[in-house]
């Protein structure tokens, strides 16, 4: 099975909270490969390009006025079926109907302060690793612990 890549963000909250360390663990833990990592603060501009689905909604004010209120970090990750098993990892949108071991079942009470984005789809995670990220600063590496994650026949790291 060919790896996924996805966007992932720690969002304002997660930095301000100073949680981006325990996020970026659980990612790993889980056994997915960060290929790429920055800090960065988001504009105007590149809010309404990420989240162009929604600008013309009423929340999007609120959702601009939020992601750019404070630096984020964004991660491109790598793994077997990496958009489903973020998005699992992460849990609902709303913290308080989220789980407890998911990510916003343990760190989170808000439906706006939901700690982290998370691409929905493989054609969606293309497209936004495009917006935050240039080719060359996403690497293709074979973890030495690979063939510990998963089975030869579940995945090859480094094949998307």
């Amino acid at each position: 099975m060919p790896a996924q890549r996805t966007l992932i963000l720690f969002k304002p909250d997660a930095v301000q909270r100073r949680l981006c360390g325990e996020l970026l663990s659980r990612i790993e833990r889980k056994g997915l490969k960060i290929v790429g990592l920055k800090m960065l603060q988001v504009t105007p501009e590149l809010s309404k390009k990420h989240y162009v689905e929604h600008v013309l909604k009423d929340f999007y004010p609120l959702l601009e006025s939020f992601i750019t209120a404070g630096p984020v970090v964004a991660l491109a990750v790598e793994g077997p079926e990496a958009v489903l098993v973020m998005r699992t990892m992460l849990g609902p949108t709303n913290g308080r109907q989220a789980a407890p071991g998911t990510i916003r079942g343990d760190y989170g009470v808000s439906r706006q302060m939901n700690l982290m984005h998370a691409s929905d789809s493989v054609e969606a995670a293309k497209r936004e690793l495009k917006i935050y990220f240039k080719p060359t600063e996403l690497l293709d590496y074979t973890p030495t612990l690979a063939q510990w994650v998963c089975a030869a026949d579940e995945l090859t790291f480094g094949t998307r």
